[in-house]
């Protein structure tokens, strides 16, 4: 991106402080801002962490959607929409063996990847990542443009056509804003596991695994060493945070 069109850090600084100076909120009392960095009993966000997770397609039932309804729950996605504007921030899909013909079945979300397109592209730098590798949007600062949404080559983001009432207090959203997955950022700081996570456990298929990918020690570490596991579109070189087994 030439430098014309590319804002320099000082512009995306001003940005921000004019959003909170002007008190532009999400809703009223919602705040994005500290979720970014903050931290149960403020311990910092570090880049020694690395949280990812692992799903086994072998696990993952056809025709189970507890993965999505637990997102739904969770974060309040049930505003009436239409099917071309209803929010998606987990769904599941197909995914066909061309030379075999065999057909997966998969959760499709934010990959969460070490060097996310959507980054890159955004005018404003609402799109971020923490330094524990989560991506997130800052609505505060998303003006809609939606160049994210066309640079995700997972179709990960979703944009909020409708105005939003009975909003969680700990994921807010906003008319005119993209939204994706948070990987429950407000429950990973808390140090809970993601909804989709908890809800595929309790529906007994345990096709889900979340951990520190940089915890030798950690469940997800020792998992990612036992299996051959793979991501999607290997070609970007984008080393997403998600990855998957048995494809």
């Amino acid at each position: 991106m030439n430098e014309e069109t590319s804002p320099s850090h000082d512009r995306r600084d001003f940005l921000k402080t004019t959003a909170v100076v002007a008190g532009l909120t999400v809703a009223p009392g919602m705040l994005l801002y500290g979720i970014s960095e903050a931290k149960q009993d403020d311990e910092a966000v570090s880049s020694k962490v690395r949280w990812g997770m692992l799903i086994d397609t072998s696990k993952c039932a056809d025709g189970c959607d507890a993965c999505v309804t637990a997102c739904v729950t969770e974060h309040g996605l049930t505003e009436e929409s239409t099917p071309e504007t209803k929010a998606q921030w987990i769904r599941k899909v197909g995914l066909r063996d061309k030379q075999t013909g065999k057909v997966h079945s998969l959760p499709m979300l934010c990959q969460h990847c070490e060097s996310p397109p959507c980054v890159d592209v955004c005018p404003t730098g609402a799109s971020f990542k923490r330094a524990d590798g989560i991506v997130l949007v800052d609505k505060h600062i998303c003006i809609g443009c939606r160049y994210c949404m066309m640079a995700c080559p997972y179709k990960a983001r979703s944009f909020i056509h409708e105005t939003l009432e009975n909003q969680k207090p700990y994921s807010p959203r906003g008319k005119g804003t993209v939204e994706s997955c948070t990987m429950c950022v407000h429950r990973v700081d808390d140090g809970k596991q993601p909804a989709c996570v908890d809800a595929c456990s309790k529906d007994g298929h345990k096709a889900m695994l979340f951990g520190d990918m940089n915890d030798a020690n950690s469940d997800l570490s020792k998992k990612l060493k036992e299996v051959n596991s793979s991501v999607l579109r290997p070609d970007m070189r984008l080393n997403p945070g998600i990855r998957y087994q048995g494809l």
